[in-house]
Order: C-alpha cells, then sequence, then structure tokens
C-alpha cells in the first residue's frame, strides 16, 4: 500500500534537476477547496511549463525489425 512516507522517500532519491517540474505536479495534483471546478487553463498552462522538459533526452521509437510471416493471407 502506498502511504506519504513511501512517497516522501522516493522523492528524496529524485535528481535535483526534475524538482521543479515534480513541485508543479504535485501542485497540480492538489485539491483547492476555494474552487468549485478545476479550470482547463490551469491544466494547459501547467502543460505549456512542462512541454519539452525531457527534450535533452527525448523519446525514440526503435527499428521495427523484420518478422516471420506465420501465415499467408488470402
Amino acid at each position: 500500500m502506498l502511504t506519504k512516507e513511501l512517497l516522501k522517500k522516493e522523492i528524496d532519491r529524485i535528481d535535483e534537476g526534475y524538482m521543479e517540474v515534480l513541485y508543479k505536479i504535485v501542485k497540480a495534483l492538489q485539491v483547492q477547496p476555494d474552487r468549485a471546478d478545476d479550470s482547463p487553463s490551469d491544466w494547459q498552462e501547467f502543460v505549456r511549463e512542462t512541454y519539452g522538459c525531457l527534450s535533452d533526452d527525448p523519446i525514440e521509437r526503435g527499428d521495427q525489425g523484420s518478422y516471420e510471416i506465420r501465415e499467408a493471407s488470402e
């Protein structure tokens, strides 16, 4: 079971370079009692601020490779 203590221990292991992004994620997940509904503009602002945070290590799709044909299509 995930507890706050376990989560805090994992946060302590995160690289310092990601702290600002992690903080923004945590803030985005907090319930704000003074607001009845979550404004889409807040989420869009969060995406704009964090978009491209992995640009120095982009995700790449590897080569598809070749596979044997097991059944001939008719």
